[in-house]
C-alpha cells in the first residue's frame, strides 16, 4: 500500500506541471485582457504607453513559455506571486479563502456519505417497497438537478417562506464577531444542498451494492445459522456492499469541486468561488495557476484516498504487485 502511495505520489508531479501550464496556455488565447480587468475605469482613459508599461509590470508581456517558467519556479521555492485582480499575495488570498470551502466539502461530503449509506442499507432491505420506490425516485430526480437551483430552491423554501435559516454569508448581518453559532447556521443550508447534490450516487450504489451482497452464499448462510437480521446486514451485507462505493469516493471530488463553486456562489459563503471567477475572468495568472493546481491536487488526493479504502476494506487487493 505504501509503494502504491508513493508512485501515486510521484506520478502527480508530471500531472500537476502539464495542469499548470495548460492553465497558461488557455489563458493566453483568452479573449479578456489582464491589464484593462486590473486598470478598470482608468484604464479607458490611459494612453498606450501607460498600459504597455502596466503590462511589463504585471509581466504578461513575456512570452508563454517565459510566464509559466518563470510562475513555476518561484511557486517550487513557496511564493505563489502577487494577484493581480486582488491586489494581495495569491498565498493569503487561497489561506483566508480554503479553509472555509474545505469546511463546507467536508460537512457535505459527510452528509452525502452517511445519509447516502444509510437509505441505502434501508432500501436494500425491502427491495422493491414503497421506501425503495421513493427514495429511488428522488435520487434519480436529484441526479438531473443543478446544484444552484437546488440552491435557490432552499434559500425560497427554507429562509423566505419558512425563515428558519439565513439565506447566506458567514455571519448575520451586521456582527462583525465570527462565532460558532452563527457559522453553524450559516453553514446549514449551503452544506444541505451542497450534500443533497452529491447523495444519490452514493445512495444508489450502497443500494446496489447491499441488495447484490443479500443474494451471496456468505450472507444466506449467516442468515441460516440464526445470526439477527441486524448482524446480517450491518456486519456481513454493508461491508460487501460498501466496497463499489469506495471507489466513488475519488470519482465524486471534482464534482464536489464544482457543485461547492456554485453553492458558494449562491449563499455568497466566503470561499474560493469568488476568487477563482475573478482568476477566470480577469486572466489572472498566478492566482488561476494555484487555484487550478490545488483543485488538481484535490482530484488526486481523492483517487489515491478511494483506493487506500478500498484496500482497507477488502485485504485481498494488493496493491504491491
Amino acid at each position: 500500500m505504501a509503494r502504491m502511495a508513493g508512485r501515486r505520489t510521484l506520478f502527480a508531479a508530471p500531472v500537476l506541471l502539464v495542469v499548470t501550464f495548460g492553465v497558461f496556455a488557455i489563458a493566453a488565447l483568452s479573449p479578456f485582457d489582464p491589464v484593462k480587468a486590473y486598470a478598470g475605469t482608468a484604464g479607458l482613459t490611459a494612453s498606450q504607453d501607460q498600459l504597455d508599461q502596466l503590462r511589463a509590470n504585471l509581466g504578461v508581456d513575456q512570452p508563454l513559455v517565459a510566464r509559466w517558467w518563470e510562475w513555476l519556479t518561484s511557486a517550487l521555492t513557496g511564493d505563489l506571486g502577487t494577484s493581480a485582480v486582488m491586489r494581495q499575495p495569491v498565498a493569503d488570498v487561497i489561506g483566508e479563502r480554503a479553509g472555509w470551502s474545505a469546511l463546507l466539502a467536508a460537512a457535505a461530503f459527510a452528509l452525502a456519505v452517511l445519509l447516502g449509506t444509510a437509505l441505502g442499507v434501508l432500501a436494500a432491505r425491502r427491495r422493491g417497497g414503497w421506501l425503495d420506490r421513493a427514495v429511488t425516485s428522488l435520487a434519480y430526480t436529484l441526479e438531473a438537478a443543478p446544484a444552484f437551483w437546488l440552491g435557490l430552491l432552499a434559500i425560497w423554501f427554507f429562509s423566505v417562506r419558512l425563515g428558519v435559516l439565513p439565506s447566506g454569508g458567514l455571519t448575520d448581518a451586521g456582527s462583525d464577531v465570527v462565532t460558532f453559532g452563527q457559522v453553524a447556521s450559516h453553514l446549514a443550508l449551503p452544506a444541505l444542498v451542497l450534500g443533497t447534490s452529491q447523495l444519490p450516487w452514493f445512495y444508489l450504489y450502497v443500494r446496489q451494492g447491499v441488495a447484490d451482497a443479500l443474494e451471496e452464499d456468505p450472507v444466506r448462510g449467516a442468515r441460516a445459522r440464526g445470526l439477527a437480521e441486524r448482524t446480517v446486514l450491518l456486519g456481513h451485507a454493508l461491508r460487501s456492499g460498501m466496497l463499489p462505493m469506495l471507489t466513488l469516493v475519488g470519482s465524486r471530488v471534482p464534482e464536489l469541486i464544482t457543485g461547492a463553486l456554485l453553492v458558494e456562489t449562491v449563499f455568497s459563503w466566503p470561499g474560493i468561488a469568488a476568487a477563482t471567477v475573478q482568476a477566470a475572468t480577469s486572466v489572472d495568472f498566478p492566482l488561476l495557476a494555484a487555484l487550478t493546481v490545488l483543485a488538481t491536487a484535490a482530484v488526486l488526493a481523492g483517487n489515491l484516498l478511494s483506493d487506500l479504502l478500498y484496500g482497507l476494506a477488502d485485504p485481498r487487493v494488493g496493491f504491491d504487485g
